[in-house]
């Protein structure tokens, strides 16, 4: 009964709580990821449809493995490598936190940049005083 009771006890075990980090072959394809969607402003949309889909992200890290052979056709070898390094990723139940807490932090890396280029433009434009155009002298 005990070797049973062994067996059965981790059974329903899932993953521990502590937080997920890419490896290192990961992290390119993850960043990527992440990159595309705040370069294309879509921050809002992603999280949410990450965070919808979260309780589904290992059946669809799967349907990314059924997918691998179609995409190890028409992709390039490097992309193929993303892929496969971006599919192992997705399959860790964390993987969603990961990939919102990225985004969000690119999102607020970016939104400080535009910041800091409009202070600059604007210093820029005060800097320039306003000079009256030549106007010939006339003999009168």
């Amino acid at each position: 009964m005990g070797v049973m009771r062994d067996r059965m006890k981790h059974a329903f075990a899932v993953d521990d709580s502590g937080p997920i980090e890419p490896t290192p072959e990961q992290q390119p394809a993850v960043d990527w990821l992440c990159r595309q969607v705040t370069k294309r402003h879509l921050t809002t949309p992603g999280l949410i449809a990450l965070e919808m889909g979260r309780p589904l992200n290992y059946i669809g890290a799967h349907v990314m493995h059924f997918f691998e052979p179609a995409i190890y056709a028409i992709a390039s070898r490097a992309a193929h490598e993303h892929y496969q390094h971006l599919a192992r990723f997705l399959e860790h139940r964390r993987s969603i936190e990961y990939l919102c807490r990225r985004i969000e932090a690119l999102e607020a890396e970016s939104d400080r940049a535009k910041a800091t280029r409009t202070k600059t433009t604007r210093a820029k434009k005060t800097r320039r005083s306003y000079q009256a155009p030549d106007i010939p002298e006339t003999d009168e």
